[in-house]
């Protein structure tokens, strides 16, 4: 398929702590302001299923040609902790199912679950071409957990204070997975993903 050559778009779409879509015009971005909560449902659902990154760790949606990078107030994905027939389960903001293996503690008391996550990638070669390949891949990677769901994780959790952060394990699903400390900063290092995209 050929498609119209035009600009990628860079700042003015982030997804927020909340899991929350939010508008980012030039004031907005100049004056450094979260930007307006994106409130109809049809383009929230719409930004979800065409959620993806390229291989240089930048996320953003696919519309029509355009490629609407998206800046991360914390992480690429925010998890929810929502019951099932199962039990319970993580959903991200685009309703994709994480698998957890491990979570992390920062030093301002965030919990990131660690695991695995079925995501779109674009190959990072074509993304400026006239095509762009995509493929859906199994990827280990990290969401925060959303402020609503501290409180359950903390009764899942058992938990030894460290230098800056907490660690120890939590129980999920009948397992004992690991709760390391991490400093916030080495996050986006770490787990390869760009906070705020970049031509």
């Amino acid at each position: 398929m050929k498609w119209p050559n035009v600009p990628d778009c860079f700042g003015w779409l982030a997804l927020d702590r909340r899991g929350q879509w939010r508008m980012r015009d030039e004031f907005t971005q100049q004056n450094r302001l979260p930007g307006q909560v994106i409130q109809h449902v049809a383009l929230n659902d719409f930004i979800a299923r065409n959620y993806a990154c390229d291989e240089l760790g930048r996320y953003f949606f696919q519309n029509g040609p355009q490629c609407v990078f998206i800046t991360l107030d914390a992480t690429p994905w925010i998890a929810r902790i929502i019951p099932n027939d199962q039990g319970e389960q993580f959903l991200t903001q685009c309703h994709n199912v994480i698998d957890p293996d491990s979570a992390l503690s920062d030093e301002n008391g965030n919990i990131y679950i660690v695991g695995k996550v079925d995501q779109t990638i674009c190959d990072s070669s074509k993304i400026s071409n006239e095509s762009r390949q995509f493929l859906k891949r199994e990827t280990q990677t990290i969401a925060l957990l959303h402020d609503h769901d501290l409180d359950h994780f903390s009764e899942l959790a058992k938990l030894r204070e460290e230098a800056c952060s907490f660690g120890g394990s939590w129980s999920w699903q009948g397992k004992q997975l690991p709760l390391d400390p991490i400093h916030s900063q080495e996050l986006a290092t770490r787990f390869r993903y760009q906070a705020t995209p970049q031509p």
